[in-house]
């Protein structure tokens, strides 16, 4: 049934122009199989209707694998030098790496500890990870640290105005000042930091950020090809 012949299905409410400039992609469920359902371990989308090829999910969550890939030893705890370590191997430079480390590990590290002691070396545990989660993004991870295929498809239907399956530098600032909660200082800073690394190692020769880069950082895919093709360089 279309939504013309339904109102209840509308994505576009005629006295809220902002529902009519970012646009939702009514034909999702048709390319992805119940896009509603948050996956607990895959990061799909229609490319990927079963999540990264080969990857091995050693039973985490896609928020638990996108830090793992910082847990050089592990042991299911990241501590800054690790961060550090992951941040050089993903190609940024010394003083980026460096003050991002110190910057993730004190904030996400209280909320994950398993005890109301903090850590003094600010390390973070990946089993309650899903408790660092800020706000102000684009809630593909969900509250548990699921991966949530339609908030997903959200970022390119709403704010991919130029190419569909990309963006521009531009959108996603646009992106980061749309997500915004009122008041939510730390998680505008946050988001920033998150979308800006990732379009300095992500972007391609053009300047866009491919839908892929993007979901690779979700599951932390994108990392491990990062890493890769640096060592290779």
């Amino acid at each position: 049934m279309s939504s013309s012949s339904d109102p209840s299905l509308e994505t576009v409410a005629p006295r809220a122009a902002v529902t009519s400039e970012r646009k939702l992609n009514p034909d999702l469920q048709e390319q992805v199989p119940k896009p509603y359902l948050a996956r607990a371990m895959s990061a799909v989308d229609p490319s990927h209707p079963e999540g990264t090829r080969g990857r091995d999910t050693r039973g985490m969550s896609v928020l638990q694998q996108h830090v793992a890939f910082f847990d050089s030893n592990g042991d299911g705890i990241v501590y800054p030098w690790e961060t550090f370590k992951g941040m050089r191997a993903i190609g940024l430079g010394f003083p980026t790496s460096l003050a991002t480390a110190f910057f993730i590990n004190l904030v996400m590290s209280y909320p994950t500890q398993p005890s109301w002691i903090p850590s003094p070396l600010l390390s973070i545990h990946i089993k309650n990870i899903h408790k660092a989660k800020h706000g102000s993004d684009s809630e593909t991870y969900d509250t548990e640290g699921r991966f949530d295929p339609s908030k997903f498809d959200a970022i390119f239907s709403k704010f991919g105005r130029t190419h569909p399956n990309a963006l521009t530098e531009d959108e996603i600032n646009t992106m980061l000042k749309s997500n915004r909660n009122m008041y939510d200082f730390l998680g505008w800073g946050a988001a920033i930091l998150e979308w800006k690394i990732l379009y300095k190692v992500g972007k391609d020769k053009e300047g866009l950020l491919q839908r892929e880069t993007v979901r690779g950082v979700f599951d932390g895919s994108l990392f491990e090809r990062l890493q890769d093709s640096k060592k290779s360089s």
